[in-house]
């Protein structure tokens, strides 16, 4: 990923979960707010109820993956917590980069000659 690293403190979680702009989908639930820096950071959350680890992780692999893929059209310094839903485990991966897409046109993260 080229303008972005991960994030992994709890108190960034929290604080967009609070202060952050939050768009919800049926794949995912995108929350967004600025960090002030030229890099982006993501945080992905799978909880317990999408089922057993390797749904899980493959859940954050098909989100990490849905980001690559648009890493260039978003604007970067910004931290982004995407939450998945239980459709991200085995739902159709073309619809949900639309969903994925489509929620990061409703927080305005897309860069401008994109929208």
């Amino acid at each position: 990923m080229e303008h972005t690293v991960a994030l992994k403190q709890n108190h960034i979680f929290r604080r967009l979960y609070a202060r952050g702009e939050s768009a919800v989908g049926r794949f995912v639930v995108v929350y967004a707010r600025r960090n002030g820096t030229r890099t982006s950071r993501l945080g992905i959350t799978t909880g317990l109820k999408l089922g057993h680890a390797v749904d899980r992780n493959r859940a954050r692999r098909r989100i990490r993956e849905c980001y690559r893929l648009q890493e260039e059209r978003l604007k970067p310094g910004y931290d982004i917590v995407v939450v998945a839903r239980s459709a991200a485990v085995d739902g159709d991966f073309r619809e949900m980069q639309r969903s994925f897409l489509h929620q990061c046109k409703k927080l305005r993260l897309l860069k401008e000659e994109q929208t």
